[in-house]
């Protein structure tokens, strides 16, 4: 297995410098001028001239980037040009937010995906598959802003039972009960695309798994139908689940920007929004480099799961 996972870290490495260029140049081609933003409309061109010296905008981009890189690599992330303070702080503020969040949607994704698909599989009614396909269709077809508003208009507004958005005033461990109250509109909001994708899945994989030969034969020999899919074709199609949840997992990502936004949620998606607005380009690169950095992770890990649950995996991979 360790073999395994050091044969995969080369091209982890390889994705994440190649996406430091990327988003480092890409970042360069956007109109708009930082220093001229943090100067002011009325600032002389001296005024802007001596903003850019100081932040090191008159460099060659090549320059900036390697200094950039290198104090990326050591820990010292920088500072914000306009939202303020330095960047690791105002990260690690909102990935702690992000972090409730986006892990609170995923485990209802995959506790919804897994009770939807099991039903689906187990019920030989048709209007429970009826069911299963409208939800997935639904989940998957309805963006997630239109989800959000609807929640909020539904449960926030017309049956005021949950707040509209914000986090909890005393923090998450504070007053669980009261963190759930906050956490549970957003988090099924970022929940239902996911749960939707790797629910259909869930079923698939499970069928396919029902017509393999051995299950044929436990069913001849009478093996009940609900042992056959808890015991043995769930675990079977457990592969398959996760590598589809690591590849989710990055949509889940990208959602929670719109998400935060819809519910005044203060986590990273907010900080990139406010980033990209106001040109401030440290924090966004910090912040798109994460992005890829946590995608790369959750990758890795996906492989690893799918390793333990396939030996043939590994042993392929020359574990």
């Amino acid at each position: 297995m360790l073999r395994f996972v050091v044969s995969r870290l080369p091209s982890a490495v390889a994705v994440l410098f190649l996406a430091s260029v990327l988003i480092f140049g890409l970042l360069r081609l956007v109109p708009g001028d930082p220093a001229t933003t943090l100067a002011g409309p009325d600032a002389s061109p001296e005024v802007v001239e001596a903003i850019r010296v100081s932040l090191g905008l008159d460099r060659p981009v090549w320059e900036q980037y390697v200094l950039w890189l290198g104090n990326v690599l050591t820990g010292d992330l920088g500072r914000s040009y306009l939202i303020g303070g330095e960047i690791g702080t105002l990260v690690a503020a909102g990935l702690v937010n992000t972090l409730w969040l986006a892990v609170t949607a995923l485990v209802l994704a995959v506790v919804l995906s897994l009770v939807v698909g099991v039903a689906a599989v187990l019920s030989r009614a048709r209007w429970v598959d009826t069911v299963v396909t409208g939800f997935t269709t639904l989940a998957l077809a309805v963006p997630t802003f239109v989800t959000g508003v609807a929640l909020v208009l539904v449960f926030a507004v017309a049956l005021p039972v949950l707040p509209s958005g914000g986090t909890p005033p005393d923090g998450f461990l504070a007053r669980p009960g009261i963190t759930w109250q906050y956490l549970l509109l957003p988090a099924v909001c970022l929940a239902l695309p996911v749960a939707g994708a790797l629910s259909r899945f869930v079923v698939e994989s499970l069928r396919t798994e029902l017509a393999q030969p051995y299950v044929l034969t436990a069913r001849a020999l009478g093996v009940p139908r609900r042992r056959l899919v808890l015991a043995h074709a769930l675990p079977a199609a457990l592969p398959t689940v996760v590598t589809v949840l690591g590849l989710q997992v990055g949509n889940l990502l990208g959602g929670a920007v719109l998400v935060e936004l819809i519910f005044t949620w203060p986590g990273l998606g907010q900080l990139v929004e406010q980033g990209i607005s106001r040109r401030d380009y440290p924090v966004v690169q910090v912040l798109l480099l994460l992005s890829v950095a946590v995608f790369v992770a959750v990758q890795l890990v996906t492989d690893i799961l799918y390793a333990a649950l396939d030996p043939r995996v590994r042993i392929g991979g020359n574990a």
